[in-house]
């Protein structure tokens, strides 16, 4: 598989239209208050357009591969969500004129929770309160074979462009192709660039990344580790599968993610990891459980056989799990 192979040809072109149709719906959202106070959340909107999006433009090209992604159209088609499904296709329509209610709800239901020996995971909107706040979030999509993802893509519509200059243009696209690198570029596909993790090899000069939630992971554990690394700059905070691209880029030197004690035996869903975890890869870093284990892409659609995730460049990675075995 190239840069000219149908599957990254078609993932593009979905990726870069959803993140189009997130953006126009969080603009119209930030300024209409009214959306916000139906009985589904605003996110929902968003996170069911750009699946529908998505899933279309994959099973267009190739009918018979599997999208594994989170959502179906059980809810919207209730009596009390009819006004959901009304605005979803209302912004679906304003990219593919004369789609009706119903056809929204086919493209959606075209993922599934099964997985064979090929197939996609997809995250629509990663980030949920971060899209809410008009902070991170991510259009993440994958194309695992036989457990090996082969191809990763994010869009990262708020995330700034220049990890130098945070204040300034904003918008990312960040794609990996296994064994062929990792690249970032503007979501339109300029400016293309190629990533590199940071080469930090004395932990009291490394950074992380973690969520900004703290139900989403251990922050007290996560203080604890930094403070045994002896490490000085606090923690970038930041939600969804964006914090992988930091690390890719060698804006952060890890990213740690340990299971909060309130969810005892939580697993992680594959589409939260698998993007991102090959765009971290193919720049230099490795991408491991807590345990050091390869994180599991064949077990179904959680990680079941692996607990938390740490993202490094690499060089510290067992620096790293070795104070986490303390």
């Amino acid at each position: 598989m190239d840069e000219n192979s149908p599957e990254v040809i078609t993932a593009l072109q979905a990726i870069r239209l959803a993140s189009r149709f997130c953006q126009k719906v969080r603009k119209e959202l930030a300024e209409g208050a009214s959306i916000q106070k139906i009985d589904r959340s605003p996110v929902t909107i968003a996170d069911y357009g750009s699946q529908a999006i998505i899933c279309k433009l994959i099973k267009d090209t190739f009918p018979d591969d599997i999208v594994v992604a989170e959502e179906d159209s059980a809810l919207l088609k209730k009596p009390n969500h009819l006004n959901i499904l009304r605005q979803v296709t209302g912004y679906v329509h304003d990219l593919f004129p004369g789609t009706s209610s119903d056809e929204v709800c086919s493209w959606i239901d075209l993922s599934s929770h099964s997985i064979k020996n090929r197939f996609w995971t997809l995250d629509p909107i990663d980030g949920t309160k971060g899209f809410l706040r008009g902070d991170q979030y991510a259009i993440a999509l994958a194309l695992i074979e036989n457990g090996l993802i082969q191809l990763g893509l994010m869009a990262c519509p708020n995330l700034y462009a220049d990890k130098e200059r945070p204040g300034e243009k904003k918008g990312c696209l960040f794609f990996a192709l296994r064994g062929k690198g990792s690249f970032q570029m503007e979501l339109d596909g300029e400016g293309r660039q190629t990533l590199s993790v940071s080469k930090v090899s004395d932990p009291v000069k490394a950074s992380f990344t973690e969520s900004v939630e703290p139900d989403h992971a251990d922050h007290l554990v996560h203080q604890r580790i930094a403070k045994k690394l002896k490490m000085i700059r606090p923690p970038l905070k930041m939600d969804s599968q964006a914090k992988y691209g930091v690390v890719a880029r060698g804006e952060v030197t890890f990213y740690l993610r340990v299971p909060s004690p309130s969810e005892p035996g939580y697993k992680e869903n594959i589409w939260d990891h698998a993007p991102g975890a090959i765009i971290a890869e193919e720049a230099g870093g490795k991408v491991t459980d807590l345990y050091g284990k390869p994180l599991e892409f064949s077990s179904g659609i959680k990680l079941e056989r692996n607990h938390g995730i740490l993202v490094s460049n690499g060089i510290l990675h067992e620096v790293i799990l070795k104070a986490l075995e303390m």
